[in-house]
């Protein structure tokens, strides 16, 4: 009975009934998505805020103006080189393992196919970057725009630092308002094991299981190689930087789980900006990678879109040159960033990535609706993970964390429970 009052083993039991619930009672999935959204909902009414008094308080409270440029620099190259390396490993693996070969086309979901088309169209890749100074910062908040909020929120630290000894007063409130926030969002992470029965519920629910015998083998070659990735190139690094990556991991498996319930990795982010605070690195490190993490980090979404390109590209029989392939490789370093942390971005980035191509028909997308939602999970997991581990790296590769606390508080968890 004590191990049933752990967070993390209610999400598991929450994730096994959502499974259950949604195989015997399928036509409970309308009602198990209402939950699920109703929980993200509760989530992301709290990120932008956390987003917000966290950098504020970081940057102002003790920052190093000089080092806040820094560590973005860094993060950014950082998460280039990393995301490389994941779109590499998924373009080799589906080359190897030809998850596309005997599998036949029918375009049985050609209007759903259409309206993604259509999204994918309005997305312009060239605005992106503008796109992250906001016109309007009450509707960037009130949207919940994550890199709008981020960019505002380290002008108003600066802001507030350059005001000296006369802002100290302020930034004591913020520090105040934060640690609201944070009872607020542990009110929330209760409900936790609800939102991953109503998410798991809905996925199974809605789609089933008939979708992975048909896609079975594209859907095991995916997850063969996020594990590989996780194990492989993540690890390498946290080997380097000296971190235990599966100590790290442990630590973060209450976020870990509720993002494969929910299937959106912003499930999770308020709570290990937390999680991360709390064990030693700074809040103006935190701050500053974790958001940005979420649009220009996506480990797991490129893996997929390097992947399904290369499914599809077998589908149909169409022999890519090793040019053709550095090209899908450019151009997914580009499309790959504007994918959020949000449910099914990865979908319409994935259909402007081939019609940017035009090599592959965009009708082969039909092929992935049904399977998608259960790959969804997956790359909401990597992404969550990749972002995680770049915090703790980057923060000690500035000496921007504690690491006697690090351990304390990581170690802990591990026994713990």
């Amino acid at each position: 009975m004590k191990h049933l009052k752990i967070l993390y083993v209610q999400v598991i039991i929450g994730i096994i009934l959502g499974i259950l619930t949604g195989w015997l009672f399928p036509v409970f999935a309308p009602a198990a998505k209402l939950i699920s959204d109703t929980f993200i909902n509760m989530i992301r009414m709290v990120i932008a805020p956390v987003i917000f008094f966290t950098i504020v308080s970081g940057i102002a409270g003790a920052g190093d103006l000089k080092k806040v440029g820094r560590v973005g620099l860094k993060t950014l190259v950082y998460f280039e080189i990393i995301t490389t390396f994941a779109l590499v490993i998924g373009l080799i693996v589906a080359n190897l393992v030809k998850p596309g070969a005997g599998v036949n086309f029918t375009a049985s979901a050609s209007t759903q196919v259409s309206a993604i088309s259509t999204q994918a169209k309005e997305l312009n890749w060239g605005e992106f970057f503008s796109h992250i100074v906001p016109a309007n910062i009450v509707e960037a908040f009130a949207k919940g725009d994550i890199l709008q909020v981020l960019f505002f929120s380290v002008l108003f630290a600066v802001g507030l630092k350059l005001m000296g000894d006369s802002g100290r007063s302020l930034l004591a409130n913020f520090e105040k308002i934060n640690k609201v926030l944070f009872n607020i969002l542990k009110i929330i992470m209760r409900l936790s094991p609800l939102g991953a029965f109503g998410g798991m519920a809905y996925t199974i629910g809605k789609f089933g299981f008939a979708t992975l015998l048909v896609l079975g083998k594209l859907l095991l070659t995916f997850y063969l190689t996020s594990f590989l990735f996780i194990f492989i190139v993540l690890n390498l690094v946290c080997l380097y930087f000296k971190i235990s990556l599966w100590r790290l991991l442990v630590y973060v498996r209450e976020e870990i789980l509720i993002v494969l319930g929910s299937s959106s990795s912003e499930a999770a982010l308020p709570s290990v900006i937390q999680k991360l605070t709390e064990a030693g690195c700074e809040k103006e490190v935190v701050g500053l990678v974790v958001p940005t993490g979420y649009s220009f980090n996506l480990d797991g979404t490129t893996i997929y879109l390097s992947m399904c390109i290369i499914f599809l590209a077998q589908v149909f029989n169409i022999d890519l040159s090793l040019g053709q392939q550095l090209t899908v490789i450019g151009i997914l370093l580009l499309t790959s960033k504007g994918a959020a942390g949000v449910t099914g971005s990865g979908f319409i980035v994935l259909a402007s990535t081939l019609s940017a191509l035009k090599v592959i028909p965009v009708e082969g997308l039909a092929l992935l609706i049904g399977v998608d939602r259960f790959m969804s999970e997956g790359r909401a997991v990597i992404n969550f993970m990749g972002n995680t581990v770049a915090t703790v790296v980057i923060a000690k590769s500035e000496n921007a964390i504690d690491l006697d606390l690090y351990n304390i508080v990581v170690n802990k968890k591990l026994i713990d429970e």
